[in-house]
């Protein structure tokens, strides 16, 4: 499996745990110059940002860990000039970070680490 197709596969798991939970799917790889959004979510008056990290296997290190301040800085630029395209600056903003890994009995595992990150 290539690179781009864990990532969508990781993108597709973590859509489907936020709507298993009412979240509503507003984007999905919203591209800016500043920056990529994986998921761009609503619950209720809140807006959620969430970036994926899918691992197929272990890895010396938690994919939240691949979430550097540089890349955090480029996913808060990229969530505001969202936020101020689709006029949604007054809402709340939430900074999540969701790792999706196979689950060894079938299927995946999936920790969303909510407020992973502040603006």
């Amino acid at each position: 499996m290539q690179q781009q197709e864990k990532g969508h596969l990781g993108e597709a798991v973590a859509a489907r745990y936020y709507l298993n939970r009412g979240y509503q799917l507003l984007e999905h790889n919203y591209k800016t110059r500043q920056g990529e959004l994986d998921l761009v979510l609503k619950k209720e008056d809140e807006i959620i940002i969430a970036e994926i990290k899918f691992r197929t296997s272990s890895t010396w290190y938690p994919p939240k860990e691949a979430v550097t301040a540089a890349k955090q800085k480029r996913i808060i630029l990229a969530a505001k000039r969202y936020l101020q395209i689709h006029k949604l600056l007054e809402h709340r903003v939430r900074f999540d970070v969701v790792e999706v890994m196979p689950n060894p009995q079938g299927g995946f595992k999936v920790h969303c680490i909510m407020d992973a990150f502040q603006v």
